[in-house]
């Protein structure tokens, strides 16, 4: 019986390092993530899941930061393998709560980074899984910015397929999908709503406005995004490309 509770005493000390250790390595994501630091936070989340393999949380940031670091990625190889990466860490997560608004929505990103590189039935795929997963992310979590983001980008690319993409749509859906560029504009004021400080969202929302012909909107998203302090280490990249199209723009 001794032995018992001594082997219960040690395992239980185990544990207590090991949640201390994770709650340390959360914090230096966090803190990489603030800098910004994508990288480094990757590294600190990958950390975490070698001591706890299913810990939700690290596998969606993980999933996360993949995509938004492979989407900056120049090189096709290293760009594909993270974006591979992304829809791993999303698909674990899946696996350990599928109903999770978190996990489905950082899937809905993980596929849709993955569609930049591909065309034709691929990407039409690809759009079908993305609605479904955005779907089950907002049922999950109605007050996810993220995922009504994403669901605004979809209906802006739906929006915008050409007639041969068109023609796949209508084939793989039994006709086209309910999008339009008025409810991608919806989704992203929606977005707005619930993160006001979103910089890509601003971007995204003044190119569905000025498809829409509100060009006045679309320019007032751009010098608002302007003059929000970045978050990422995509938003400077952003705001310069907004700069270019308040130059373009008449």
């Amino acid at each position: 019986m001794r032995s018992f509770f001594i082997l219960l005493f040690f395992s239980f000390s185990i544990l207590c390092v090991k949640a201390q250790d994770i709650t340390q390595l959360l914090k230096e994501a966090y803190q990489f993530e603030a800098q910004p630091n994508e990288k480094m936070a990757l590294a600190k989340y990958k950390e975490v899941l070698k001591l706890q393999p299913i810990h939700l949380f690290a596998l969606c940031r993980s999933s996360e930061l993949c995509s938004r670091i492979g989407k900056r990625e120049t090189n096709p190889q290293l760009r594909s393998d993270y974006f591979e990466a992304a829809k791993t860490y999303a698909g674990i997560a899946l696996k350990v709560k599928p109903d999770d608004s978190e996990a489905n929505c950082v899937m809905a990103i993980a596929l849709g980074r993955n569609s930049m590189t591909k065309s034709g039935k691929d990407k039409i795929n690809n759009a079908k899984d993305i609605k479904g997963y955005l779907d089950k992310s907002l049922k999950g979590d109605p007050q996810n910015f993220k995922a009504w983001h994403v669901l605004g980008r979809w209906h802006f690319e739906i929006s915008n397929l050409n007639v041969f993409e068109r023609a796949a749509v209508n084939l793989l859906y039994g006709g086209m999908p309910d999008a339009s560029l008025a409810e991608s504009i919806r989704c992203f004021e929606k977005t707005r709503s619930l993160a006001p400080g979103f910089i890509l969202n601003y971007y995204e929302m003044a190119r569905a406005y000025y498809d829409h012909r509100e060009t006045a909107k679309a320019k007032d998203c751009i010098n608002t995004m302007l003059n929000l302090p970045n978050q990422t280490e995509d938003d400077p990249v952003i705001k310069e490309n907004g700069r270019r199209l308040l130059k373009v723009w008449p």
